[in-house]
């Protein structure tokens, strides 16, 4: 276990195993078929961009697939080892990182978060959709403040969006209830109601709002896996 974790520090390491993900990344999504919900969903947000897309942990690995080659994104990782190893795969596929993470609370001042929360701003100022985990670090599905703070500040709107796969691995012992995804099966990418958060919201619209999201995310998160394994029997 030393040994593995000396090594997950060693940069080459890190760079090896982030663009291989890249690479497997791939070749799941070159071998699932894709079901899209709603199917007219680009259209729908074409007005709204740049966009915050919310979703849970343990969900992004297949997000970077649902950009467009004219759309512009940013995905927030954390500053963790794995992050790192995260930020290089998504780099390979073409998708900016901006490292950061936030609190127990949702919020954005420590781990780097406070300038994270002003990257993410500027990033959307600029035209880039921001791609983050909604829920507080640890502790799964469970929306935290921060997003809703990003949107009420940027005046942008957030996308719950949930995505999966018919063939996985879910690791349902690890607190982001992670998945290891499959080729050859199907993929099913699910958009919720959008959520728009005021400028002036109170600490009430604010609560509000992060329920909104929680919402939004369970809903498309069970209409996803809905998709992939009722189509099983």
């Amino acid at each position: 276990m030393r040994l593995v974790k000396r090594l997950g520090r060693q940069r080459w390491a890190q760079v090896a195993l982030g663009v291989s993900g890249a690479q497997y990344l791939r070749f799941v999504r070159a071998t699932n078929r894709l079901i899209l919900e709603p199917a007219d969903f680009y259209e729908r947000i074409a007005d709204d961009l740049p966009v915050i897309v919310a979703m849970w942990h343990g969900q992004h690995a297949l997000m970077s697939f649902m950009r467009r080659p004219e759309h512009h994104a940013k995905a927030l990782i954390s500053r963790h080892r794995d992050g790192e190893i995260q930020s290089i795969a998504l780099n390979a596929l073409g998708v900016q990182t901006i490292r950061g993470s936030g609190d127990h609370r949702g919020d954005f001042h420590r781990k780097g978060g406070v300038g994270a929360f002003r990257e993410m701003l500027n990033a959307l100022a600029e035209g880039h959709s921001m791609v983050l985990t909604a829920d507080v670090p640890k502790i799964a599905r469970v929306c935290g403040q921060g997003i809703v703070k990003l949107a009420a500040m940027s005046e942008r709107p957030i996308y719950p969006v949930a995505v999966t796969t018919s063939r996985r691995i879910e690791f349902r012992d690890s607190w982001d209830r992670g998945v290891l995804n499959l080729p050859f099966g199907r993929m099913a990418a699910v958009a919720g109601d959008l959520v728009r958060v005021p400028p002036e919201a109170d600490d009430a619209a604010l609560e509000a709002a992060r329920l909104a999201v929680e919402t939004g995310l369970n809903r498309a998160t069970a209409r996803a896996y809905e998709l992939v394994d009722g189509l099983r029997g």
